[in-house]
């Protein structure tokens, strides 16, 4: 190759050096190869051409060109905003526009490198000053991802604890109303469960179990700050990493015993041309289950029969037969609601700044009468860089209005499905015009949704600020600064009304309450990271302080004027009552992750708590935590599998965790009651006494977890199939549970003390495959599963038989339809055994104990026959014990999905198996206890002329032991299988929108619950914790159905738009 030509002159002769090879020109003037040539003016003047075209190229290799091009992604053929192209070996790059194209100036010879995140990277060298143009496909194995941990990230390849990420693909935020369902079924050990169906709920959200009556919820990290996941639009969600093991969340000590979740928003990118996407849904929502009750000639017919009441078309004197349906009151009070939602979001960035700003707004009716959800959420997320990037400035700010209407409590529901069907939802000789039943002690269902006007309004404003300043290469310093404040107003006002049996209100009724919480976290940490050889070392250490404070206020009057919406009324009827609380939180902690060779990896982290909630000598609390792992496809003697597997990893872990959530602000401290001392003559002497309350030992402290994990990655097939196994341990000591005084103190209330153990242990197995079929189809499978126990391994307190009573089932639950027990799960069903029917006097007869004496001696053929559990030859709450968990102990999640041809189509499959529901309603509606309308199953009750049946025999006036509610006859098993989502989407071509200057547009149609199997009876299995069941600890309220609002189905359309 000719690359250089330098003319010499020798005398009158000039001559030619012609250098072989790419040498330089000073190797070219010393080349060994001269030819003299004798030239006349015609071969002169070709010369002088030839050595300027020679100079020309000389001076090409110089100078550089400008090198373009067009990035689009390989499934897809779309193009791809915002790549990084950068000159390898340089700090020379940009990034490609909203149509992928872009520019950069280089050198011949000179080699792009163009990467994003989720994608392969490619190298390029420029050859030619032609256009290059890059196709970049999905990286599966991406082993240098980063994965966001607590106060940093870290690469995948590098991680040692149990981490689990979600992304924006797998979340499918665009259809989810909140982000805790959007997280659903969707990480294995992460269960998500729904209070109810009611659009102002939440959502039960555990990692790996519980383990605590007081606080089992794990903390929430918001783009690096603590916060609330209720508060995150899901759409504005880049991803969600969660921290399962204690070697991972133990850097947040005493705050993540129950886990860390961390939520990182949508940020824009340096030198990213700005971007406006928006995503519309609407879609209409149904109750999809109906439950089987008596229609009004049914009820007639039944009563009749039986000899019951049935305001007048039952048994009673002058009584007629109730011809007709009647009032069916479910298709009355459950109707189809509308739901929509919006969401804008604009990105972009300059050469030191980026920002990404979005508005949402989701407007929801719930299917249940006069109950919906409003809210709008703001954010907006930047940072700015200074003094050649050293220093940056950047804020997350989230504030979210919401407004609720409507209410339900424990009896609602219940209550809806009871009231008697031959009632009509107007009565004209009512004076207030509704009808109103007088066999039953429950009001008119429609009523009460127009009577009380149920409301709540909320303001939560979320800001988290930090300044980072590299001091010296890889020394960072960073201050953050997390604000958060929520205030919430509620109000309740009932209107005159008379409803029969129920009651009557002659005047309005108004209770308002209002509350606030405050809370500020500055942390100052620093953080070191370095690479020398194969030696990659991460260091970090840090400062906190928390303050927290919450105010709340109520005040309720009744027999207010008419049209009065404010508390003017009977001062007499006047109450208010308020409350304050305060605690401070200080910490110190640090961390050290070390890699050698990207092949042995070693992490270890300490915190240390101090909490003002308990008294000197126990305030502070260490929390370490240890974990290594094994990259051992790095080694020699597995290079003959290289080309089969891409990671294969082993971990191993232990950690410490904390917890101080508890009732009572300060348990420690004894609060003075006010109170009437005794009476002289005609006057009340009022006073003050001390220590008549129940508080907790000087020596209460921290509640701790330790947890052991072992784990597995492996990725092959050149990341097609990804897997991650997963076994730990995890020991809860020092339980804080409330312990009773012994009566003789004359002291009330229960003492919180460090009085129990609790163990979870479970397996968790996650599994990704992804691949290709021709160059059209893309598709995935995606499954997790995980196995869980719980056990209350120890109660060290309140005797050696101490327990502690849930749900009581309106008082009529024996020892408690549920407990917390030495020797058995939490919150473990605790009932008598029923072992059929009795189908004969023979058998009744027969049944006795050991000293032959009946053991139900009062049944009658067709009565339920109960297992004599502690032998003792009667059926009694003595015979209560173990019969169920409502804690599933296995779950599972199944995602597939794929694209052809611009359709996508994206179908999520959960359930869980293995824990036990109680049905409270079946309960009211079958055992003949209560007056009202009945399930269609008891017209299948025994009677002589029915015998083929195993359903017990109707009494209403004998048969008391068929009316037990504490019976396993009303525990169903609560496993299912669910179809939670299905979106079928198109994505119409660029070349069609490319005139209206729109970048994206897709269409799509989605549905959500649109099918679930399971035995069990109630609207549905899926029940996470909920506050109206009245129980003292939430714990209790699992796998109880008291008569939940119904989780609809939802059918929605929607749009995204990118511009």
């Amino acid at each position: 190759m000719l690359s250089v030509c330098v003319l010499q002159t020798e005398g009158t002769l000039p001559s030619v050096i012609r250098c072989k090879g790419d040498k330089s020109e000073t190797t070219c003037k010393n080349s060994i190869e001269t030819v003299y040539v004798q030239y006349p003016s015609i071969m002169k003047k070709r010369f002088y051409l030839f050595f300027i075209l020679c100079l020309i190229t000389l001076s090409g290799f110089a100078q550089e060109i400008k090198v373009t091009g067009v990035v689009t992604e390989a499934s897809t053929n779309e193009p791809m905003p915002g790549v990084t192209v950068q000159v390898k070996g340089t700090t020379n790059g940009t990034i490609t526009n909203i149509d992928g194209q872009y520019t950069i100036d280089a050198k011949m010879n000179d080699i792009l490198v163009f990467s994003t995140i989720g994608m392969k990277t490619i190298e390029k060298p420029i050859t030619s000053n032609a256009p290059i143009n890059i196709t970049m496909a999905e990286d599966n194995v991406q082993l240098d991802q980063v994965v966001v941990i607590g106060y940093g990230t870290v690469k995948k390849s590098h991680l040692s604890g149990a981490v689990s990420s979600v992304g924006i693909k797998e979340l499918n935020g665009d259809v989810a109303t909140t982000a805790a369902t959007a997280l659903q079924g969707k990480i294995a050990g992460v269960t998500v469960m729904s209070s109810s169906g009611n659009p102002n709920d939440g959502t039960t959200i555990n990692v790996r179990g519980i383990s605590s009556l007081s606080n089992n919820a794990p903390l929430f990290v918001v783009d690096g700050a603590f916060g609330d996941i209720n508060m995150v639009d899901p759409n504005d969600i880049q991803s969600i990493e969660v921290l399962k093991d204690a070697a991972a969340a133990a850097i947040y000590g005493s705050r993540a015993a129950g886990g860390v979740v961390l939520i990182t928003t949508k940020g824009g990118r340096k030198e990213m041309p700005t971007k406006v996407d928006v995503n519309f849904f609407t879609g209409v929502q149904q109750n999809p289950k109906k439950l089987n009750v008596l229609n009004g000639e049914q009820y007639s017919r039944f009563a009749s029969y039986y000899g019951m009441a049935a305001d007048g078309y039952g048994s009673e004197t002058d009584a007629i037969p109730f011809i007709g349906e009647g009032t069916d009151w479910q298709d009355v009070m459950l109707n189809t609601a509308m739901v929509y939602k919006a969401n804008v979001s604009v990105t972009g960035g300059s050469k030191n700044a980026s920002f990404s700003a979005s508005g949402g707004y989701l407007n929801k009716d719930g299917i249940m009468r006069n109950s919906s959800h409003e809210s709008y959420n703001i954010r907006l997320k930047s940072d700015f860089s200074f003094l050649n990037n050293r220093v940056t400035l950047g804020e997350s700010l989230i504030i979210r209005l919401a407004e609720g209407k409507g209410g339900t409590d424990q009896d609602t529901m219940n209550g809806l499905l009871r009231f008697p069907t031959v009632i009509p939802v107007f009565d004209p000789l009512n004076p207030t015009g509704w009808g109103t039943s007088a066999d039953i002690n429950l009001p008119n269902p429609y009523a009460m949704s127009e009577i009380n006007d149920i409301s709540s309004e909320s303001t939560q404003i979320f800001l988290n600020a930090y300044l980072q300043a590299e001091i010296i290469n890889g020394l960072k310093y960073k201050l953050n600064l997390g604000l958060r404040r929520n205030h919430t107003k509620n109000r309740n006002y009932t209107d005159v009304y008379d409803l029969g049996t129920y009651g009557i209100n002659e005047a309005p009724d108004l209770s308002e309450s209002f509350s606030s919480f405050d809370s500020w976290v500055l942390e100052n940490t620093l953080n070191y990271d370095r690479t020398f050889g194969k030696h990659t070392i991460s260091a970090m250490a840090g400062y906190s302080a928390q303050k927290d404070k919450s105010y709340g206020l109520n005040g309720s009057n009744s027999d207010l004027p008419k049209y009065i919406d404010t508390m003017t009324g009977n001062v007499l009827t006047m109450k208010a009552g308020s409350s304050i609380h305060e605690q401070a939180l200080v910490s110190l902690f640090g961390r050290v992750m070390y890699s050698y060779d990207d092949r042995y990896l070693f992490s270890a982290s300490i915190r240390r708590d101090g909490s003002s909630r308990f008294k000197n000598g126990h305030r502070f609390g260490s929390f370490p935590s240890v974990s290594v792992g094994w990259n051992i496809n790095r080694e020699k003697f597995f290079r003959p599998l290289e080309n089969i597997f891409d990671q294969v990893k082993l971990r191993l872990s232990y950690g410490k965790l904390g917890n101080q959530e508890m009732d009572s602000y300060y348990p420690t401290q004894s609060v003075v009651s006010d109170g009437m001392n005794y009476l002289q003559g005609n006057s009340i002497w009022f006073g003050k006494l001390p220590f008549v309350n129940a508080v907790s030992p000087d020596d209460l402290t921290w509640e701790n977890t330790e947890t052991y994990n072992i784990g597995l990655d492996v990725t092959l097939l050149n990341g097609r199939l990804a897997l991650t196994a997963d076994a730990y341990i995890k020991n809860t000591n020092n339980v804080l549970l409330p312990i009773p005084y012994a009566s003789s103190t004359g002291i009330s209330g229960l003492s919180i003390q460090n009085a129990g153990q609790v163990q979870n242990k479970g397996i968790e197995v996650s599994a990704t495959w992804r691949s290709t079929i021709g160059d059209k189809v893309n598709y995935y499978i995606g499954a997790n599963m995980s196995t869980a126990s719980n056990q209350v391994t120890e109660i060290t307190a309140g005797g050696k038989y101490m327990s502690i009573s849930g749900y009581s089932a309106h008082g009529a639950g024996g020892r408690g339809i549920n407990m917390f027990k030495k020797g058995h799960s939490m919150s473990y069903f605790n009932l008598i055994e029923t072992d059929g029917i009795f189908r004969s006097m023979e058998e009744i007869e027969n049944y006795k104990n050991r000293k032959g004496e009946q053991i139900q001696p009062g049944a009658q053929v067709g009565d339920i026959r109960y297992k004599d559990w502690n032998g003792d030859g009667k059926i009694d709450e003595n015979d209560q014990h173990d019969v169920g968990s409502p804690l599933p102990n296995f779950t599972f999640g199944l995602r597939l999905g794929g694209d052809w041809n611009n359709f996508d189509l994206n179908i999520f499959i959960d359930g869980v198996a293995g824990n036990k529901i109680y049905n409270y309603p079946r309960y009211c509606l079958e055992s003949g206890a209560f007056n009202g309308n009945l399930s269609t199953n008891v017209a299948n009750s025994w009677r002589p002329d029915n015998q083929n049946t195993d359903m017990p025999r109707f009494s209403k006036v004998d048969g008391t032991d068929n009316k037990l509610a504490y019976t396993d006859r009303w525990l169903e098993d609560g496993s299912y299988v669910r179809l939670k989502t299905i979106d079928l989407g198109y994505t119409f071509p660029k070349q069609w929108l490319q005139k209206a200057m729109i970048q994206n547009l897709r269409l799509y149609v989605s549905m959500e619950n649109l099918l679930t199997l399971s035995k069990y009876k109630g609207y549905t299995p899926d029940l996470g914790e909920s506050a109206s069941t009245g129980v003292s600890y939430n714990v209790f309220s699992r796998g109880i159905d008291q008569g939940r609002y119904p989780i609809p189905r939802t059918f929605s359309f929607g749009i995204q738009l990118a511009l």
